[in-house]
């Protein structure tokens, strides 16, 4: 892509770099000079000087330096390019380009922007300004996002009709079509893709307005809460984070990002004076996301729900930890609050979630933790087990062997016994440990082998499975997706959530040398033995005698010319309990 030179020079001599300048940070005026606080080092004495005769700048404290372009990509964060588009919109400057093919398609996407604008601005009046909005100004108002805060965000209102919009702003009907406003109906009539919905614009990292989230009013009978654009030719998901262009410049200054679930969640953020939030649209985090985020900070962090991640998900965060060198780590809220809620109810608590963030795998391990019990020998060792399968998933030993130390703390078994587990990458701290399976140079849990044995050789091994058998609810469900086509590889795949299908296509490649009854039997130890723990004390005398059978029967399994038998009746066993609690 190329823009003619000439325009380059006319744009160059049209804007003045003082006025650029002054539109991010203030100057002020020392002899020739223009002079302020550095806006790319932290500083508290301006060494930051502009001199509009020369169109430089540079800074003698970190030694940035550049002409008015290079400033706005600096900033934005934007390439030679877009910066020289950034300032060309600015000003009104119409620009020549000068290589036909991309020529053609920078054009059409500014024509697609221009459309999406036109959008954002129509929908924002009708918030403003339109009678039949009055409920959804009511609406915004309970949640505290009227006034400034509707406008500072450009929040919209769809009215209820079928073609308000694409009548009111006059645009063909194929350009609606392409960014995902509208579409043809059956009566072949154009039809609003967006009806009776407060709307949430979203924009690029740039400031272009590419998509939009649409929430109903509470009350509506429609089951979607909320509507989110499809993917256009100017909106990817994956690599789209909303606030980000609001946010980017803090973010830069704190070298750290918040990373949110919602809209509001950013809004709540932003209400509360904590300006570097952003939000995914309607999607998870991805690489692509991570990728963008560290164009400017080198610290994320998660501010929703991160409890529910499972192995998957961990090894995904610690994978872009290592690879874009970024450091992740969660906010705890109070039980049932979301940040827009707390921008409301109690903003400062918003600041003191994000102050106290935990490392991911800290986070993580604290859960567990708290959700385990040290009251009895059998109790201690559970907890141990499970919070070693957290520990042991992440790639470093060092940062393992300190995360096992304090495990051993906890709990009370020798730090030396389990930091040896964190050296060799082993899940259950038992005598007898699941056979290993290299996926990434670590031993896999029990559960993970099983699969793993399920898609070798289903026949084998599927009699003694059960979903009773499964802990770790991600393998729990990857297990039922496999169970349910009788262990036919490429339906389950088909068929399963993404986290269970990640399960699966780890344990389809693994390598796994195990004997099949060892490894049922193993796993049908383990979750009779969770089951025990977990029960209340009982009067029954029927219920006493038959937990003690089970007792039994556990021990049965040790000797290999009763313990199939023993299995079977186990099995019946966890089952009968698993209904009972059903």
């Amino acid at each position: 892509m190329a823009i003619s030179d000439d325009d380059i020079e006319r744009l160059r001599d049209t804007v003045s770099l003082v006025d650029v300048v002054q539109s991010y940070l203030p100057l002020r005026r020392v002899g020739r000079n223009w002079v302020g606080l550095c806006p790319f080092h932290a500083e508290k004495s301006g060494s930051f000087n502009v001199r509009e005769e020369t169109k430089r700048y540079r800074c003698f404290g970190c030694g940035a330096a550049g002409d008015v372009f290079k400033f706005v990509q600096e900033i934005e964060h934007l390439d030679f390019v877009g910066s020289i588009e950034h300032l060309a919109n600015k000003v009104g400057m119409q620009l020549t380009y000068t290589s036909g093919g991309q020529s053609k398609d920078r054009q059409r996407r500014k024509q697609l922007v221009e459309v999406m604008n036109t959008a954002v601005e129509w929908y924002h009046d009708q918030l403003l300004h339109s009678p039949d909005a009055r409920t959804a100004r009511d609406y915004l108002r309970d949640r505290g996002l009227s006034g400034d805060v509707a406008r500072q965000f450009k929040i919209g209102w769809a009215p209820d009709d079928w073609d308000a919009m694409s009548k009111a702003i006059d645009v063909p009907i194929d350009l609606l079509q392409e960014v995902g406003l509208g579409f043809i109906n059956k009566r072949g009539r154009p039809q609003d893709s967006f009806r009776a919905r407060v709307m949430f614009p979203i924009f690029t990292d740039a400031g272009e307005p590419v998509a939009f989230g649409g929430r109903v009013l509470p009350g509506s009978t429609d089951p979607a809460k909320y509507k989110n654009s499809s993917e256009t030719t100017i909106y990817a998901k994956s690599k789209t984070l909303y606030g980000l262009n609001w946010a980017k410049q803090d973010i830069v200054a704190a070298d750290e990002v918040i990373v949110c679930e919602g809209y509001t969640d950013v809004i709540g953020f932003h209400r509360s004076g904590i300006t570097r939030a952003v939000a995914t649209c309607g999607t998870a985090l991805t690489e692509e996301h991570v990728r963008l985020l560290k164009r400017f900070a080198n610290k994320v962090v998660l501010a929703f729900d991160a409890d529910n991640a499972g192995q998957g998900a961990a090894e995904r965060f610690y994978a872009w930890e290592s690879k874009y060198k970024v450091q992740v780590s969660v906010a705890k809220f109070p039980d049932g609050k979301d940040p827009g809620d707390l921008a409301s109810s109690n903003p400062l608590a918003l600041a003191e979630a994000v102050k106290g963030a935990q490392p991911f795998l800290g986070f993580r391990l604290q859960r567990v933790i708290g959700a385990g019990s040290i009251a009895t020998p059998e109790a201690r060792s559970r907890t141990a087990e499970q919070a070693m399968a957290v520990i042991n998933e992440h790639p470093d030993m060092n940062v393992r062997k300190i995360y096992a130390g304090e495990v051993a703390s906890h709990v009370g078994i020798a730090a030396a016994d389990l930091v040896r587990l964190a050296e060799r990458g082993v899940r259950r701290p038992e005598v007898r440990v699941a056979a290993p399976t290299q996926s990434g140079g670590s031993r896999e849990s029990a559960e993970f082998v099983v699969l793993a044995l399920m898609i070798q050789d289903w026949d084998t091994i599927a009699a003694w499975m059960s979903e009773a058998l499964f802990a770790n609810d991600v393998y729990r469900r990857a297990f039922l997706a496999l169970a349910a086509v009788e262990g036919d590889l490429n339906p389950a795949l088909a068929a399963a959530d993404p986290e269970a299908r990640e399960a699966l296509e780890r344990a389809a490649v693994a390598d796994v040398e195990s004997q099949p009854d060892a490894e049922a039997f193993n796993l049908i130890s383990a979750a009779v033995r969770r089951e025990l723990a977990h029960r209340v004390k009982h009067v029954d005398p029927e219920q006493i005698r038959i937990d003690r059978d089970a007792r039994l029967l556990l021990e049965q399994l040790e000797d290999s010319t009763i313990s199939q038998d023993a299995a079977e009746q186990l099995l019946g066993w966890l089952r009968m309990r698993m209904g009972e609690q059903r």
